[in-house]
């Protein structure tokens, strides 16, 4: 699922710096995420980088946009195709994968 931000936001930008694909950008009141570019930091991290500094907890799965976890790896392989032979899954890179 890529991730949304709901309109509990408070406009902090602590996200913003976090998100390893630049998905990210501020709207007029809220932040949003580009679904197409989220990956829910697969390949990078075992857990979504912006739910993680939130203070608010509004970085949230959208439940109408259910992805796997290779769709989700391979959207990353191709917008950093420039180091993907660096990228690959495991406990640290995937929270499908995470212990």
């Amino acid at each position: 699922m890529a991730t949304y931000i709901t309109d509990e936001c408070i406009g902090c930008g602590a996200c913003l710096p976090e998100c390893p694909n630049r998905a990210i950008s501020e709207g007029d009141e809220i932040f949003h995420i580009d679904p197409s570019l989220c990956t829910e930091c697969v390949g990078f991290h075992n857990e979504e980088q912006c739910a993680a500094v939130c203070p608010v907890d509004c970085c949230l799965p959208d439940p109408s946009r259910p992805e796997s976890e290779a769709l989700l790896f391979e959207r990353a392989l191709r917008i950093h195709a420039d180091w993907a032979d660096k990228m690959s899954l495991g406990p640290d890179t995937s929270r499908f994968r995470k212990a």
